[in-house]
């Protein structure tokens, strides 16, 4: 019940008129005053909603006395909102002005719907490419959206982190550390112009965040961390014995001299490995 007030409420309904429907709904044709009285608040809130709807042809009013209303049936009522709103959504994008010179900024997404909402836009509407570095569970959300855009021709590079390590090497914080602490970071570049670089999930703050924009360098830094890391670990699988005989375990000699502390050299080799890159 909750879900589908939510959801009415949503395609522009008030509260009152999405109890009013859904009980009409599920009674059949009833006055005013049983409405009231069912769902316990005002006649006269009830008659001034039930009048609203009733213009709007979503409500049926009987004749009689007194007045009996009903509600359309479901496919009726949903092929009735479809309509006005793809009529309304033409109607925007036709008559929205255009031309206004905008920069190229940053923006802030907060909110699993919303940055799922803005990410498969951009997805849908890609032409030519799109890298994705995610991990498993946000990489599961997407995978019709990614298919899609592969029939389409859409060439799809990607990167998931999560599961069973297959490098050693690297010193990756453990998965439950990453998850509980900082989430789940993830990172889009669509057509090489448009990127989301966010986060989901974590004990600090549970929220899905992410920042938008087309800025180049943004996005020229999110493909070179694509190309680095995947270079790497295509090295690492060809070569690894090789480098663990000449560099030692994790690559020690190399990274102790970017780390700022025995200590944090120490933190970083006790971790253990939580990264995989592979296809979905």
């Amino acid at each position: 019940m909750e879900q589908l007030l939510l959801h009415l409420r949503s395609l522009g309904f008030t509260e009152m008129e999405s109890k009013i429907m859904v009980e009409l709904a599920a009674i059949g044709q009833s006055s005013g005053y049983e409405v009231a009285k069912r769902l316990g608040v005002s006649r006269s809130n009830v008659y001034a909603a039930l009048q609203r709807l009733t213009q709007q042809g979503y409500v049926r009013c009987g004749d009689g006395e007194p007045a009996r209303y009903s509600v359309l049936a479901p496919e009726e009522l949903a092929k009735m909102i479809s309509g006005r709103v793809q009529a309304s959504l033409s109607f925007v994008e036709n008559e929205m002005p255009r031309g206004g010179s905008v920069s190229t900024t940053f923006y802030n997404v907060e909110g699993e719907r919303n940055v799922m909402d803005a990410l498969i836009r951009q997805l849908n509407a890609a032409e030519h490419e799109i890298i994705v570095d995610v991990w498993r569970e946000e990489a599961s959300l997407l995978r019709s959206e990614l298919e899609q855009a592969e029939r389409r021709g859409v060439r799809l590079l990607w990167a998931f982190d999560g599961g069973n390590a297959a490098s050693p090497y690297l010193p990756w914080p453990p998965l439950a550390e990453m998850e509980e602490s900082e989430g789940r970071k993830f990172s889009f570049v669509v057509d090489r112009r448009w990127c989301m670089l966010g986060t989901s999930g974590g004990r600090v703050n549970g929220m899905a965040q992410a920042v938008v924009t087309e800025h180049r360098v943004l996005v020229d830094l999110l493909l070179g961390h694509f190309m680095q890391e995947m270079v790497l670990f295509e090295l690492e699988q060809d070569m690894a014995p090789e480098l663990e005989r000449r560099y030692g375990h994790r690559y020690r000699s190399i990274y102790r001299k970017y780390v700022g502390s025995d200590d944090e050299e120490e933190r970083m080799e006790a971790r253990t490995p939580g990264n995989t890159r592979d296809g979905y």
